[in-house]
């Protein structure tokens, strides 16, 4: 969590509060699904939680807006931020039953009011919303195109935030308006030095 804190000081008790306890529940039901790689656990703090919070280093939702997080997995990327955006609400949108009830039981640990977990296929929902957020989930050229009808309206002010990693020069060459924010600007671990943030609007 102090690495966290590093990076966010501003936050809240409660936000802190929060963030530190996900570890502990995600520890907790890990052993019954795989929620986050296992491999990976040992880090959680900083390649899952702060790897998430890295959209709220490059980008703020503002008050009352909806987000998608397509392919939630585990609930990420939308816990980490619906906790540092409370006044957003985020859609966790994921096709395996297993994995969204027990997005559920966190969402309950943690007291959120501002998330809401659904079993379904993307291509299926029928909600419309300000910004898109996705990791780890295929290439962006697929998401993107399953996504594209989910916006409210086009603007150069709503859209798509991916985390990403490795060099993306092929899989972005069908967006040539997509801004990269290289999250070793903003973090200073050897983990950031491949990743990013993939900005592209709704245009």
């Amino acid at each position: 969590m102090e690495l966290i804190k590093k990076y966010f000081p501003n936050l809240l008790d409660q936000q802190i509060y929060r963030l530190s306890y996900l570890k502990n529940l995600y520890g907790y039901w890990n052993t019954y699904v795989n929620l986050v790689s296992r491999k990976s656990f040992h880090d959680f703090d900083k390649q899952h939680v702060l790897f998430c919070l890295g959209i709220a280093k490059v980008f703020s939702f503002y008050p009352g807006s909806c987000v998608l997080d397509f392919g939630t997995g585990g609930g990420f990327p939308g816990i980490p931020l619906s906790i540092v955006f409370p006044h957003t609400k985020f859609i966790l949108v994921d096709s395996i039953r297993k994995k969204i009830k027990i997005i559920e039981k966190i969402i309950y640990n943690l007291h959120l009011k501002n998330v809401y977990p659904i079993c379904i296929r993307v291509e299926k929902l029928e909600n419309k919303f300000d910004f898109v957020v996705s990791r780890f989930v295929n290439k962006i050229d697929v998401i993107h195109n399953l996504i594209k009808n989910k916006f409210k309206y086009k603007s150069n002010y709503n859209g798509a935030l991916y985390l990403k990693g490795g060099n993306l020069y092929s899989e972005l060459k069908k967006f040539p308006h997509a801004i990269e924010y290289p999250l070793n600007h903003y973090f200073e671990e050897p983990f950031f030095i491949t990743k990013k943030v993939i900005w592209i609007s709704n245009i």
